[in-house]
């Protein structure tokens, strides 16, 4: 402190410093401590934002984008078919290259490269029991109904290009009303199919494939892969009217691959006995192991009924799905079965 002659006091030297210096050090601890404060918030938030990614991802990739990956190969596969259609010189070329007279044949010989590729890489797709169908003359398959039948998808695809032999396909008449879909529909003999239909197609040593339990199946049943068949015996009346053995198949971990939203099950059974339109949420597309298994030849005996032949076929399909299917089926096992097998499995 200094006092001049006029009477006036001065503070200098470290007092005064020492103020400054005071107010600039409060000043720069609540500039880093607001910096501090703003950076965890800034970190929390994004930790709190990938903790919900981390939930919601799961869900978003099972729900919309899995199940779309197959509806745009289903829509590649159309929108190659409607290329083949309309060029003529790819046409010449398929058909010279495996040399039939069906114009479709090329289509569905490259369309069958696809979707087999699809089969071996993401599910290791496999088929036993392919020597039981025949490679001429008629064969009527029944099989078990996923909650998309991928497996048919595939079965079809590797019999075109193993035994150069199509399986046409019973399938519900809503297909006719999806957009885009009339040419596969087409291209693959996809019909909704008769009785008489059906005969006519088999009398002309065709193999045809039908499921029993259909939508229904494809929408109510779970992983302990009930059939849901009901007293349907149309399928039987079929073989037995175009004289046909029939060949039962099942998938094995259909159900993992894609599944059905199960609740509220009585609100999506309403919808669909009045819609008669898919109308459960299907979610999936996990890349488990798919392995086909085709049964020996069912023939019809003399004087069994149609309803007897039906129930010999259900439970020879049946007796394929508890011989083959670890009851009730499971996501991760049959995840693990992608890579790793059981040395003790027959």
């Amino acid at each position: 402190m200094l006092v001049n002659f006029t009477g006036k006091v001065y503070i200098i030297g470290p007092a005064r410093m020492n103020c400054d210096d005071s107010s600039s050090f409060c000043s720069l601890v609540m500039n880093i401590t607001s910096a501090t404060s703003t950076f965890i918030g800034n970190q929390l938030d994004l930790l709190y934002l990938r903790w919900v990614w981390s939930l919601v991802y799961p869900a978003i990739l099972t729900v919309f984008i899995l199940p779309s990956m197959i509806l745009i190969l289903l829509y590649f596969s159309a929108f190659l078919l409607y290329i083949y259609q309309r060029r003529e010189n790819v046409y010449n070329l398929l058909h010279e290259t495996i040399e039939q007279r069906d114009p479709w044949a090329g289509g569905r010989y490259l369309i069958s490269l696809v979707w087999d590729a699809h089969g071996y890489i993401w599910h290791g797709y496999e088929v036993k029991g392919l020597e039981n169908l025949p490679d001429e003359g008629r064969c009527l398959i029944i099989y078990y109904h996923g909650a998309i039948p991928l497996d048919i998808y595939y079965l079809v695809a590797r019999t075109i290009l193993v035994r150069g032999r199509l399986i046409h396909c019973v399938g519900d008449r809503f297909l006719e009303k999806v957009p885009g879909w009339k040419v596969i529909l087409e291209a693959f003999d996809i019909t909704p199919g008769t009785i008489s239909s059906c005969i006519q197609i088999l009398s002309e040593d065709n193999i045809l494939s039908i499921s029993p339990g259909g939508v229904r199946e494809a929408q109510f049943s779970d992983h302990n892969y009930q059939l849901m068949w009901g007293k349907r015996a149309g399928f039987a009346k079929v073989a037995i009217g175009a004289n046909a053995p029939v060949v039962p198949m099942f998938t094995e971990n259909l159900r993992e691959a894609f599944r059905t939203v199960s609740w509220p099950q009585k609100l999506w059974v309403t919808l669909y006995e009045k819609l008669r339109f898919p109308c459960a949420p299907i979610y999936g597309g996990f890349p488990v192991k798919l392995r086909a298994h085709l049964g020996k030849p069912i023939y019809h005996k003399p004087g069994e009924t149609p309803e007897e032949l039906a129930e010999r076929t259900r439970e020879a399909l049946d007796n394929l799905i508890q011989q083959n299917q670890k009851l009730p089926g499971n996501i991760l096992r049959a995840l693990i079965a992608r890579v790793y097998e059981n040395p003790k499995r027959d």
